[in-house]
């Protein structure tokens, strides 16, 4: 009996013993199992990290270059439109100095027919350009020789400017050029006339010589002399007083 009962421990115990061996043996392939499943899940979801990344890093670096494209052609679009400013910006200068010449040239041509002002031997007044054109040709026409056709000038020139501060010189020429012409009392009335409408005139003496002249080639020496006594008289110092007075000396 007592052999029997050590039998049975004794197989119990081998038993147990067993099964102590068995468990960690299945545990330890247990353990190896899931770390394979742990790595293989790691090894798919890196994979698929990978892939992901991979897809963005791509996408990324189209829209860089996308993006560098479009700063390319901004780039571009500014170069562009800098150049077209500057086209711009020499088209308003040239435009603006057209204008300014155009209404340079404008205002020089309406000055050519607007009245300004000058003065003529201390005479002023407003003249139109063409006043000294016209003076200037009758008066040349006397230089040359010309008296009628100086007279008829200056006579013109006077009926059309009777305001002009040329008509004291036009009346004063217009006379000389009667006097040429023997025309004594034409030449008296006009340069009297220019006289007594402008007595403070710088051609008022001579022109009072040149009446004493008319009247002396009249044969009125005594009216001769007292208009060249006033002469000497009134402008006493001056070139006139002293042509009076030689003129008084050849008078008789």
């Amino acid at each position: 009996m007592k052999m029997r009962l050590s039998q049975g421990w004794l197989v119990a115990a081998l038993a147990c013993s067993a099964m102590s061996i068995a468990l960690p043996a299945r545990a330890g392939m247990f353990d190896d199992e899931e770390a394979r499943r742990a790595i293989i899940d790691l090894r798919d979801k890196s994979t698929a990290f990978q892939a992901t990344a991979a897809q963005r890093i791509d996408q990324n670096s189209r829209a860089v270059q996308d993006l560098q494209n479009q700063v390319e052609q901004l780039r571009s679009e500014v170069a562009r439109l800098r150049g077209d400013n500057e086209v711009l910006q020499n088209d308003v200068q040239t435009l603006q100095k057209q204008v300014k010449d155009y209404y340079k040239d404008l205002n020089d041509r309406v000055a050519r027919f607007e009245p300004q002002k000058v003065s003529v031997e201390g005479q002023e007044g407003m003249a139109q350009p063409a006043e000294k054109d016209t003076y200037d040709a009758a008066l040349k026409q006397f230089r040359d020789g010309d008296f009628k056709g100086a007279g008829s000038a200056f006579s013109g020139f006077i009926q059309k400017y009777p305001q002009s501060p040329y008509t004291p010189l036009a009346q004063f020429w217009l006379g000389n050029a009667l006097y040429a012409q023997r025309d004594y009392k034409g030449s008296t009335t006009v340069l009297q006339n220019m006289v007594q409408a402008y007595p403070t005139h710088a051609k008022v003496p001579d022109a009072m010589i040149a009446i004493a002249n008319n009247q002396a080639e009249s044969g009125q020496k005594a009216a001769a002399r007292r208009t060249l006594e006033q002469v000497v008289s009134r402008y006493a110092g001056t070139t006139s007083a002293k042509a009076a007075t030689e003129r008084l000396k050849t008078l008789k």
